[in-house]
């Protein structure tokens, strides 16, 4: 049987470095291609496209991963911007958005890592704080906290311990999306995983970032919920 084939979304970056090139760039860090790989899965990134042929795009992947990266703008979520905010990513916005729709109307499996959860959330209808403290220590750096899982959701099914993971985010899930639930917090209360609970929709979003750690547990669920999807070969 064939991996699985899992998208990732990219970071889109008006100048980035590399050798003697200075140039706008789609790109994700390598870590999340590492983690499917690690899991079982082949990787493909998936740069911005128009928004109208997300269904298409994603009709040739088994499961989608949604990466991390820059705010949403608030005006997916009808608020007014916080000052706090980042400049929107107006492309990236409406790629991912439409790709998580077109992911949940074909009931494909979704993971939302860090900025990814918070977009899984808005595309079904909920919103975000816009500035929390304590999640952010250092610029540029990751930093650790415990997550409790909990009791009877996915997550608490596949990391049923409390757990150290790497964060490094400003903003958080407020109000739920149609059909989600929470399925793990920080100590001080912040939601750190949301989820769809319909077992036959594998949806999962988790607020930290998972390919800077060595933990393949959850990539591996989606990995395995993919590969009911992997196409057989005929012959």
């Amino acid at each position: 049987m064939p991996r699985p084939l899992i998208g990732i979304t990219t970071y889109v970056e008006d100048s980035t470095r590399y050798g003697v090139w200075d140039l706008p760039t789609s790109l994700v860090p390598t870590g999340y291609h590492e983690l499917v790989q690690a899991a079982g899965g082949a990787a493909v990134l998936l740069p911005p496209d128009e928004p109208g042929s997300a269904a298409e795009v994603l009709s040739r992947v088994d499961g989608l991963v949604v990466a991390g990266g820059p705010d949403l703008d608030p005006l997916h979520y009808g608020a007014v911007r916080d000052s706090r905010t980042g400049a929107p990513a107006t492309v990236r916005d409406h790629w991912e958005l439409a790709l998580l729709a077109a992911a949940l109307d074909a009931d494909k499996p979704v993971l939302g890592i860090c900025r990814g959860m918070q977009a899984l959330n808005v595309a079904l209808g909920g919103t975000l704080v816009q500035h929390i403290d304590g999640h952010v220590d250092t610029p540029g750096v990751m930093s650790w906290h415990p997550v409790r899982p909990v009791p009877g959701t996915r997550y608490a099914d596949l990391v049923p311990e409390e757990a150290q993971v790497p964060t490094y985010h400003h903003q958080a899930v407020d109000r739920l999306g149609r059909g989600l639930v929470v399925s793990a917090h920080a100590v001080d209360g912040t939601v750190e995983a949301i989820e769809l609970p319909d077992p036959e929709r594998w949806v999962l979003g988790v607020q930290w970032h998972p390919e800077r750690d060595t933990d393949t547990r959850v990539m591996s669920a989606l990995v395995e919920a993919a590969s009911v999807r992997t196409a057989v070969p005929v012959g």
